[in-house]
């Protein structure tokens, strides 16, 4: 690393004592550091996308949107920012870094890594529903609709943890005690907690941002079959009702 532009980097504990935290309409503390290249009105439309049912569990945390988050060094703890977006830090940053100090529990989310609204606003809502999961754990009701998906062999998931933990707990369904399937009941909870946090991930973005759900699709699994992911949103959205001016609609494109 050049040292003109190592010189540029501040501790995230420096932008955590220094920056000017705004609160958002539903309680989520966010602010914005450094040439992001997102606008102010963007940002706090999509923050505020969270529902106050789940933004009032998750009060312990302040997301803050800089440039490039990255370690000190390789293997080091101490979590730097950038102000600015250059090729070699990119090279060296993370989507996102926790970061505790003075008890304020810090999520730093790289913006110039994510480069759309889209990326910025999945990253961001992934995280919220990572920290909703942690804090209250999965809702009996979405517990029996996904599992019941699971045994029934919907095709697909919603991520890779979901689709990796779902296959071990149902991986020993063949064998049998007393005549009941065996599960692994460790991968199982793993698998709900995936899948309840990646929906309430895809609900945010589906209130912030209008989007094909195609764009989700990745290589390592099959996507969720659409009808079985439209019923866990609109699960979630009973859960969850949006916050006033938002709304939740799931449109299904017509074959020709």
């Amino acid at each position: 690393m050049a040292e003109g532009v190592e010189s540029e980097l501040v501790q995230a504990a420096q932008v955590m004592r220094e920056a000017a935290v705004r609160q958002a309409p539903n309680g989520i503390r966010y602010t914005a550091f450094g040439d992001n290249n997102f606008d102010n009105n963007d940002l706090e439309r999509m923050v505020q996308a969270v529902p106050i049912a789940i933004s009032s569990a998750i009060s312990s945390k302040t997301y803050y949107f800089v440039p490039l988050a990255l370690s000190e060094a390789r293997g080091s703890e101490t979590t730097m920012v950038a102000p600015a977006y250059t090729p070699e830090l990119g090279d060296q940053a993370i989507c996102h870094r926790n970061v505790t100090h003075d008890g304020t529990e810090g999520v730093f989310i790289s913006t110039r890594l994510l480069g759309d609204r889209f990326a910025l606003a999945f990253e961001f809502f992934i995280n919220v529903g990572h920290a909703f999961v942690d804090a209250v754990g999965v809702p009996q009701a979405f517990e029996q609709l996904v599992w019941g998906q699971a045994v029934a062999d919907v095709r697909g998931e919603t991520s890779q943890d979901a689709w990796e933990s779902r296959g071990l707990a149902l991986g020993a369904k063949t064998e049998k005690i007393d005549g009941k399937p065996v599960i692994d009941e460790k991968a199982k909870t793993a698998f709900l907690e995936s899948a309840f946090s990646d929906a309430i991930a895809i609900y945010q973005l589906s209130l912030s941002v209008d989007f094909d759900y195609s764009e989700l699709r990745e290589r390592e699994y099959p996507l969720l079959a659409p009808l079985a992911l439209a019923d866990r949103l609109r699960l979630v959205a009973r859960l969850f009702p949006p916050n006033p001016t938002y709304e939740f609609s799931i449109r299904y494109r017509r074959r020709a």
